[in-house]
């Protein structure tokens, strides 16, 4: 069987044409089909494969073999016979949007390798943004000021409507071009050149002039697998990026009363507002505990000169249970064992008073256990949690007692 001719190397912007069925059969429960030429990109080279239909048929997924025969895996069974002459039609839509992507991948590449030297390692087309890994030997601190300079660059590569040319050259023609990476096979290569920019082994599908990209947004960075990997939109997805980001703007600003531009200022008093109250609540909070801790002091069973104060509170945090704990116990010979059903958790913290020796830290992690948790501490304090909630009171009645029994 030959290869299927690549309709989509020679060009990129053909969206419907005819083919002869070479080949139909079923494959993994799908029907699939070969045609002796296509315009359908298959998934490869980090940029995803083309949508469309075969006469009536959706084509949901386009692969190619290692012999170079394109598959086009149907949404239903297969209605050709080797011979047929059918009409194609490629979703221009998704296409647009894919070439899109995958040029502004090559423009955003020799953006950051002539200002940086940073060699482009991996790209993807993901649903909504696109990633390229590079080799970018900078510090930190250093990458955000890198990635506004090598995207103003980039852009304005774009709006210089630059054209793009494609080349199908062997590879002895093909040493003869600049490439900023020689990846190709053996018997042909295919060049992208963009005019006086960059020129680049590739079989994806580009735009015939810059300009198509229509801007190239870099979204955000992170360092991953020793590389630093950015985040890009470009054309259709930069536009929709744009929109996103501007909604969510106004519907901040509507909610401070202020033009968009303005939102951030608003914010920003919003934060520093809500420091100083929460600042308020926590002093006013702290107060309220300290109160009920000494209302908490007329409680409790004194055994062998020890008061045992033991409560199970709702809904009250761990750092709350700290602060009634730590006041508790600044009274000589007390022992509090306090809980709290809180987030479907039980939340507990064991204290004693400084003049007492009974081993707060062993206490809590036999209690945790019973409650299906975990928790620990010093001989004089300790705190945990469990998630069997239904045990609660059954775990501190034995913790009680314990606690009478070693006194």
């Amino acid at each position: 069987m030959t290869m299927t001719t690549k309709l989509y190397w020679g060009d990129s912007h053909l969206s419907e044409f005819s083919a002869s069925v070479i080949d139909c059969f079923e494959q993994d429960g799908q029907s699939v089909v070969v045609l002796d030429q296509t315009a359908f990109y298959p998934l490869g080279g980090g940029q995803p494969c083309d949508m469309g239909m075969i006469g009536s048929a959706r084509v949901n997924a386009v692969s190619i073999n290692d012999d170079g025969m394109i598959f086009h895996h149907l949404d239903s069974d297969i209605k050709f016979k080797k011979g047929d002459l059918v009409n194609c039609k490629i979703d221009w839509a998704h296409r647009l949007e894919m070439t899109q992507q995958h040029t502004g991948q090559h423009i955003l590449s020799q953006a950051f390798f002539q200002l940086f030297g940073a060699e482009t390692r991996g790209f993807r087309i993901n649903q909504n943004y696109s990633e390229i890994d590079l080799a970018l030997e900078l510090q930190p601190e250093e990458i955000p000021a890198a990635i506004q300079q090598a995207e103003a660059f980039a852009n304005s590569i774009v709006f210089e409507n630059r054209e793009i040319r494609t080349h199908i050259v062997t590879p002895d023609e093909a040493a003869k071009f600049p490439l900023r990476k020689e990846n190709f096979i053996t018997d042909c290569v295919r060049v992208a050149e963009i005019a006086d920019f960059d020129w680049s082994a590739c079989g994806g599908t580009h735009a015939r002039r810059t300009g198509e990209v229509g801007l190239l947004a870099i979204k955000s960075w992170e360092r991953a697998k020793k590389m630093t990997r950015i985040q890009f939109v470009g054309g259709i997805r930069a536009l929709q990026d744009y929109r996103a980001a501007n909604n969510i703007a106004h519907a901040i600003a509507r909610k401070f009363s202020v033009a968009r531009d303005d939102a951030p200022d608003a914010v920003n008093r919003l934060f520093d507002e809500h420091k100083i109250f929460a600042q308020q609540i926590k002093t006013l909070s702290e107060i309220t505990l300290k109160i009920e801790a000494q209302e908490l002091l007329q409680s409790g069973e004194i055994v062998n000169g020890i008061k045992i104060i033991a409560r199970i509170f709702e809904q009250r945090n761990l750092d709350e249970l700290k602060i009634i704990a730590h006041k508790l116990v600044e009274m000589p010979s007390l022992i509090a064992l306090l809980a709290s059903r809180e987030a479907g958790m039980a939340r507990l913290v064991f204290a004693r008073s400084a003049n007492l020796d009974l081993a707060m830290g062993a206490l809590m992690r036999e209690a945790c256990q019973r409650i299906e948790g975990k928790g620990g501490g010093t001989a004089d304090f300790a705190q945990g949690g469990g998630t069997n909630v239904r045990k609660l009171e059954n775990m501190m009645a034995e913790m009680i007692a314990k606690t009478k029994e070693a006194r």
